[in-house]
């Protein structure tokens, strides 16, 4: 599966997507051709075991960018918990020398940016999308917000 499908589970139908950025711990440039080929192989063993499909991983020397599907049942933090540690581990297995470039320490930086994606569109049309499903185009705006809150 190259683009993102519809996932078809007991009680409900969803095409949730995720971009993620995850920056090398301290910035440090990490990737190289072996690390990048070993951190493709792992995600692909991680399709095989969890519920979260990579359409697109790329990395920029100090992060990389992944575009995951997942299910609801998956909150984005439990993915990207599980996504890190895994690949920190065998990374740091295969290439000891990326270890000692970072200290010793931890692989990643404990933050990422997460951002959802949409198959269908941007909120604009999606919001349109909505307001042009009723039968009699009744649609009624109950709330809108202006801007974006941070919580």
């Amino acid at each position: 599966m190259s683009e993102s499908e519809y996932i078809h589970k007991s009680h409900n139908v969803s095409v949730l997507l995720y971009h993620f950025v995850c920056p090398a711990k301290y910035r440090r440039v990490v990737f190289s051709r072996a690390v990048d080929q070993t951190l493709k192989n792992v995600c692909i063993e991680i399709e095989k075991r969890y519920e979260v499909h990579f359409l697109e991983i790329g990395t920029d020397k100090d992060h990389v960018h992944f575009l995951i599907q997942s299910i609801p049942r998956m909150s984005p933090t439990q993915i990207i918990t599980m996504l890190k540690s895994i690949t920190a581990k065998e990374i740091f297995k295969k290439h000891p020398e990326v270890k000692s470039k970072l200290w010793g320490g931890e692989f990643w930086t404990d933050g990422y940016f997460v951002n959802t994606v949409s198959k269908f569109g941007d909120e604009t049309s999606i919001s349109k999308y909505v307001r042009d499903q009723g039968l009699e185009k009744d649609y009624t705006v109950l709330h809108k917000s202006k801007q974006l809150a941070l919580f």
